[in-house]
């Protein structure tokens, strides 16, 4: 990526947006523009789940202000996230469907690990670089609105990724609701923490890590707290926590809280998130955190400058790794792979070439789909569509986002059987033309060897239709495939799309 160029990454979490726009410069991204709103997502899930319309408002109002700022960017330029409060709202879609285009660009609600990853990377880029530092074993933690993430990692490389349903805004409104800070409260606040983060005791244990850092929300607040009160600046310990405490304590309420360093926004959650991070000393035995200035978007921008730049796609290698989890037979999966991906090219030709464009993302896509048709073998031969499509939905896998692996998983769903069952997302054209194509391939390579090339010639045809051709001589010399491919005719007449069939 050039010199220069700007990248952005837009932060959707559960108490506030933020916008960081950054310049290349050798490899390293220089802020050049940071924006934070504090919109209270999280506050806005009700009993069932549901996000209010008064919530909604706030998050696309401060995102049509993003978005005005975003005008000029490239999609390839702008990744926008969001997390836990996303992830757990039912009527989510609702809410990303005007999001999107009030923003201008796509939203990618990403798993829990997924945000513990990318959290680590922010902090560890904006690290010193050296051969010290990268030997270095770091304990990570993140305490957002409505999660808190714990990373291991060293250097560039998460090694263990967790995330946890616990966090500042979900605390206070649960252990501090009437903003009121009693000691029984802050009790059992961090009992209730401890309890859903107990597993971490296995997995975090104070041997496994050199150095604990906290980065963004929580921790940061109570790092600016402590450098306003003369402490050490960018350092919290056991005792700077206790300090804390005391002062909630002795104001009574959080409308009464007078703290220098303290905003006004971070008033409400302050009790939630000091609960939380008490609790994470007290489990991990830490005696220190070291406030990191990396966060989560920070990890977003590096990604998007790695995969611009050529570097390894993690999506790729994570594919291959479920591939060999799932013993999905590779010779099959990149002989189908190799024919969707053809047969797609000819209903969409900017795929090839247009690096970062909307189609050529949509043939990697494909191409991943393609070569994880198979996995849900491992557990059945019977319905293994089925299988595979709820592996994809319920599956770690690093790099992608949830909409990432569903619509994998709608693709793996629909690769044989009735339409029927994938007729939602057939309402997107992309989707149908990904579809048609994996269809095809597997049809092409039934008999588990590599089909004739260019044997079909696939076209649109009019506003929801496709034609495919084949040679006589070819219908002859395989009879099972055509008359797979005539049956294949036949399930797309029970759709709102047409497939026309062509024996020249």
């Amino acid at each position: 990526m050039h010199n220069g160029t700007r990248l952005a990454a837009v932060d959707l979490g559960s108490n506030s947006f933020r916008l960081e726009i950054g310049r290349v410069d050798h490899g390293q991204i220089h802020r050049s523009e940071y924006f934070k709103e504090t919109v209270r997502l999280g506050n806005g899930l009700d009993s069932a789940r549901n996000l209010t319309h008064e919530a909604m408002q706030r998050g696309w109002d401060a995102l049509a202000r993003f978005g005005e700022r975003l005008a000029g960017f490239e999609p390839s330029q702008v990744r926008a996230v969001a997390t836990q409060t996303l992830r757990e709202a039912r009527n989510r879609e609702e809410f990303l469907l005007r999001a999107r285009t009030v923003l201008g660009f796509g939203i990618d609600v990403i798993p829990g690990r997924e945000e513990a990853r990318l959290i680590y990377q922010g902090v560890a880029h904006l690290l010193p670089r050296n051969e010290t530092a990268d030997r270095e074993r770091r304990l990570v933690v993140d305490i957002g609105g409505r999660s808190t993430e714990m990373i291991i990692g060293s250097g560039l490389q998460a090694h263990t990724t967790e995330s946890y349903r616990v966090g500042s805004v979900a605390w206070s409104m649960k252990h501090f609701a009437d903003g009121q800070f009693t000691p029984g409260a802050f009790r059992i606040a961090e009992i209730a923490a401890k309890a859903v983060m107990d597993d971490a005791l296995t997995n975090y244990t104070r041997d496994q890590w050199d150095t604990a850092y906290g980065a963004s929300g929580t921790i940061g607040a109570v790092g600016d707290l402590v450098a306003a009160a003369g402490g050490r600046p960018g350092v919290v310990t056991r005792a700077d926590l206790d300090w804390l405490q005391e002062r909630l304590l002795k104001a009574g309420s959080a409308d009464r809280l007078r703290l220098d360093g303290l905003r006004e926004d971070r008033k409400p959650v302050i009790g939630g998130g000091l609960s939380v991070l008490r609790a994470l000393f007290d489990l991990l035995a830490i005696d220190e955190m070291q406030v990191a200035q990396g966060a989560l978007r920070h990890g977003v921008l590096y990604e998007l400058l790695e995969r611009d730049d050529g570097v390894a796609d993690l999506r790729d290698a994570t594919v291959e790794r479920l591939a060999q989890r799932f013993a999905a037979e590779p010779a099959q999966a990149r002989r189908v792979a190799d024919t969707a991906a053809a047969l797609f090219v000819q209903l969409a030709p900017a795929a090839r070439g247009g690096a970062g464009s909307r189609a050529e993302r949509a043939l990697r896509k494909l191409h991943w789909a393609a070569r994880l048709h198979e996995v849900g073998m491992h557990i059945s031969h019977s319905d293994y569509h089925k299988h595979g499509a709820y592996i994809l939905d319920n599956v770690d896998v690093p790099g992608f986002a949830v909409n990432e692996t569903h619509a994998l998983s709608q693709l793996v769903l629909g690769h044989r059987g009735k339409l029927r069952k994938v007729e939602a997302s057939m309402a997107d054209e992309t989707f149908t033309a990904q579809l048609l194509a994996i269809r095809l391939a597997v049809i092409l390579c039934h008999a588990r060897r590599d089909p004739e090339p260019d044997v079909l010639a696939l076209a649109p045809a009019g506003a929801r239709g496709f034609t495919v051709r084949a040679r006589q001589d070819w219908a002859e010399r395989y009879p099972q495939s055509a008359h797979l491919l005539r049956e294949e005719v036949l399930a797309w007449q029970k759709t709102s799309w047409q497939l026309a069939l062509h024996l020249d």
